[in-house]
């Protein structure tokens, strides 16, 4: 079995009907990525970082009736948690992973990064073009930065500012079939340098 990059398999783990049975093929399957992923990138990150960085696999707990469409390994400087402040993640739903970084509506930081970021929005193009953003952590869309403009960016990071449910988050997608899933060390090896671009967000 691959230690780390998605495979098929685990992709289709969200093709799987009803939440025991999808549970179980998660477990088997990305759960033992992401733990794999958490214990490289918590050190990573902490040297990235200067700041030590704790992982935070989805465990789906409170779910009782509708299986998870998504998965995946957050990391933060809270032992605890990671929803209440910004955050790197690697995870991944049905037709994609991806690794990004940004806040969710839990955090109570998001006025502050939001003003942050729009007082800076080169910060964006500053980045490869082909990542992305989302809007939402709880739905699989995230428009690529090359089909978005200054003022869609802005709108964003107002919503992210000012409203209750406005997250913003930044990073890049992975398709199955890309090259950067063909093996272990090329996904470690993106997923690096993924981090190391988005640290100018931190």
């Amino acid at each position: 079995m691959t230690k780390y990059r998605f495979t098929d398999k685990d992709f289709d783990t969200f093709k799987i009907d009803g939440l025991d049975a999808r549970m179980e093929a998660i477990k088997e399957g990305p759960r033992v990525k992401l733990y794999n992923l958490g214990d490289h990138f918590s050190g990573f990150l902490t040297d990235l970082t200067g700041d030590e960085q704790f992982s935070h696999v989805a465990m789906h707990a409170r779910r009782k009736v509708n299986p998870p469409d998504d998965t995946w390994v957050a990391f933060s400087t809270n032992k605890r948690g990671y929803k209440m402040m910004p955050h790197f993640q690697i995870g991944l739903w049905g037709d994609h992973a991806f690794c990004m970084y940004g806040v969710i509506y839990e955090s109570p930081d998001k006025k502050n990064v939001a003003e942050k970021w729009l007082d800076d929005l080169e910060l964006f193009r500053e980045i490869p073009q082909e990542y992305s953003i989302s809007l939402d952590h709880m739905k699989p869309s995230k428009p690529e930065l090359s089909g978005l403009s200054d003022e869609d960016l802005e709108a964003g990071l107002i919503r992210l500012r000012d409203v209750k449910k406005g997250e913003f988050l930044v990073g890049k997608v992975y398709r199955p079939g890309d090259a950067e899933l063909k093996s272990d060390e090329a996904f470690i090896k993106d997923l690096e340098k993924v981090m190391t671009e988005l640290i100018k967000f931190y």
